[in-house]
């Protein structure tokens, strides 16, 4: 017999007698799931589930065989079934594999009490078949409803909405009693769900016991917030209506449609809270939302649809939303949760996408910031975009510090590894101005953070291939005429960090002069410090060329390595692969890190947005937080370098 997952569950004995009760003993305590479809194949069965399914196949036996678990499953609970198949017979051992496939796949459910003799359960008619089809324990699950008493409370208890979602819990077997409640804006459901006893008058205890959603409706466009307490329901909500804009004016007609779609949501949300069943947004396999973190329902009314997002409020209330998340640790993670912060209805950012501009040799995508246009470019698209994205936060984050323009604001990474690499970078790149500008008074370049020594640097044989690829790009397949200056950055504790700065050459008067700085880098070697100063040189040109009008221009730096290093490369990839040189970069980071900690003396530290911060900054800093994004402060007395923040002009 051949099935999804294969495998009897019985234990024999040598000499073929069963050494403990397999899953035929137990039979008795099953029925399959109300509403599990059964189609009889030539050699087989398919059974479908609430969302799973299965298909048994073998001879022409097997569903003759299932006929008669059938009959036990609906009947006496197999006990006649387990005397006639011996112990240690094939009969037995096919019908074991197929009571384990039943239970893998989720199509078996606990008998109700009073069933085969047993005494009747209080609620042992309760279940209904929808529970029976979802529920692990049924009875259990109708007895919580029984228990609950939910209130529907609006501003308008007889409008569309409020009507809507008292008759989604009357279907369901839920009463619910409708009030008044003037402090709800108009256009929200706040659905309350208490124990037996109804609210307690301790404020505290009341947040444990309740169970809340608001429904919320607005022109053209509504939700449904996540299960909480009635006070993060709330506190959802006003986040919620305050980022989904309207999609009509209003005053005109609404789908009629909309509301029914909102209130049974909100309704299905909460009962599966109060009967213990898993969320519906966890019912809909979407890979797209991040697992821990809440899911609103948003729906649209052209096309009249509803869709589950991630939601990250900005005010968190609950206990299970207030606990830190994880650090982002991989590129993957990093690149699931930037849609989060770009959802064009509920996201804080703009998503950041290639358009027409060209992809080669370097990627570029485009985003706007607060109306002005965000350019970023990297070895790949991936990279451009999570760079776009931490960029675009540092900028919105820093106007709200002083009115910064972020150029001294936040550091956004993600993760803390990554935020600080980019910290410790923009810290790197101010100490190399510091020492030239005290080598330029004191006539040496000598000062508190060591030295920096002049590292001979031309593109030969035995370079690094990737410095030696972006300097070919640059200088052959461009056509920019450009020098590179590389030096290293001694700390007084011995370490070394290399600084690459590319400028351009202008030809003036027969004399060749220093230009433009096209690309600047602080990378662990002198390799990886030109092929980087490179690369920023390359996505320079061609954003000039393909974005004039860009106000901010992102350019790319090795901090990424780390996010991005894969498990393992495949034998082609040598040096000249992105992954291979992300691999190595991502190995040298820990000790690059610590160098420039020594050289500049400063440790990053975790930034928050100031007491009178605007509470757009606050609600971006919240959401960075949730993903497994970090925030670190700008070390003081520092700017960042130019090549690093400023856009073309």
């Amino acid at each position: 017999m051949t099935v999804d997952q294969a495998g009897p569950d019985t234990a024999t004995s040598p000499e073929g007698e069963r050494a403990t009760p397999d899953a035929l003993d137990f039979l008795g305590r099953w029925t399959l799931r109300p509403g599990v479809s059964v189609t009889v194949l030539p050699h087989g069965v398919h059974l479908r589930g609430w969302i799973t399914s299965v298909t048994l196949e073998g001879g022409a036996g097997l569903p003759v065989l299932w006929g008669r678990l059938a009959e036990a499953l609906a009947g006496d609970g197999g006990a006649e079934l387990a005397r006639a198949a011996v112990a240690g017979s094939p009969l037995r051992a096919a019908l074991v594999t197929v009571v384990g496939q039943l239970h893998d796949h989720d199509l078996l459910v606990e008998r109700p009490a009073g069933e085969n003799g047993d005494a009747a359960g209080e609620n042992g008619d309760a279940a209904g078949p929808w529970l029976g089809a979802v529920a692990d324990r049924p009875a259990e699950a109708a007895a919580a409803l029984i228990r609950s008493r939910v209130r529907v409370l609006a501003a308008r208890p007889d409008g569309p909405l409020a009507r809507a979602a008292a008759r989604a819990l009357d279907r369901a077997g839920v009463r619910a009693a409708t009030a008044e409640a003037a402090d709800l804006p108009d256009g929200q459901v706040l659905l309350v769900a208490a124990g037996p006893g109804g609210p307690s008058p301790c404020a505290a205890e009341q947040d444990a016991e309740e169970r809340a959603v608001v429904v919320g409706l607005r022109p053209g466009v509504g939700f449904v917030t996540p299960v909480g307490s009635a006070r993060q329901a709330r506190a959802d909500a006003d986040g919620l209506a305050d980022r989904l804009r309207p999609r009509e004016a209003p005053g005109g007609a609404e789908h009629p449609g909309l509301p029914a779609l909102l209130a049974s949501s909100a309704a299905q949300r909460l009962i599966c809270a109060v009967a213990g069943l898993r969320d519906p947004s966890a019912e809909a396999g979407d890979a797209r939302l991040i697992s821990g973190l809440p899911a609103a329902l948003v729906a649209e009314r052209e096309p009249l649809r509803g869709e589950y997002r991630t939601w990250v409020g900005p005010l968190l209330v609950d206990a299970d939303r207030v606990r830190p998340r994880a650090d982002v640790r991989t590129l993957t993670e990093a690149l699931a949760r930037i849609p989060v912060l770009t959802d064009r209805l509920a996201g804080v950012l703009d998503e950041p996408d290639p358009g027409a501009l060209p992809q080669l040799p370097a990627a570029l995508v485009r985003s706007s910031v607060a109306g002005e246009v965000l350019v970023s470019g990297s070895a790949r698209a991936d990279l451009a975009r999570l760079e776009a994205v931490c960029r675009a936060a540092e900028l919105l984050l820093g106007r709200g510090e002083s009115g910064l323009e972020g150029d001294a604001g936040p550091v956004v990474g993600a993760g803390a590894v990554h935020a600080c690499g980019r910290a410790l970078r923009r810290a790197g790149a101010g100490a190399r101005a510091a020492v030239r500008q005290q080598g330029a008074r004191a006539g040496d370049t000598a000062g508190p953070f060591g030295g920096a020594a002049p590292v001979p640097w031309s593109p030969e044989p035995g370079r690094h291939p990737q410095a030696l690829y972006w300097w070919s790009v640059l200088v052959r397949r461009l056509g920019v005429d450009a020098d590179v200056a590389v030096s290293r950055l001694d700390t007084v504790g011995g370490g070394a960090v290399f600084h690459a700065e590319v400028q351009v050459q202008v030809q003036a008067q027969g004399r060749t002069a220093t230009g433009g700085v096209l690309g600047t880098a602080v990378e662990a070697s002198a390799d990886e410090a030109v092929a980087l100063a490179a690369l920023s040189a390359v996505v320079r040109v061609q954003a000039a060329a393909d974005a004039p009008h860009a106000r901010h221009l992102v350019t790319p730096g090795g901090a990424v390595a780390s996010l991005a290093r894969p498990e393992a490369t495949a034998p082609w990839e040598d040096a000249g692969w992105t992954t291979a040189w992300l691999a190595e970069s991502a190995a040298r980071e820990p000790e690059l890190q610590e160098a420039l900690a020594a050289l500049t003396g400063w440790s990053p530290q975790p930034w928050e947005p100031p007491a009178d911060a605007h509470a757009d900054v606050r609600a971006l800093w919240s959401a960075l937080r949730q993903c497994g994004f970090s925030v670190l402060s700008a070390r003081p007395g520092h700017r960042t370098h130019p090549t690093l923040t400023e856009g073309s002009r």
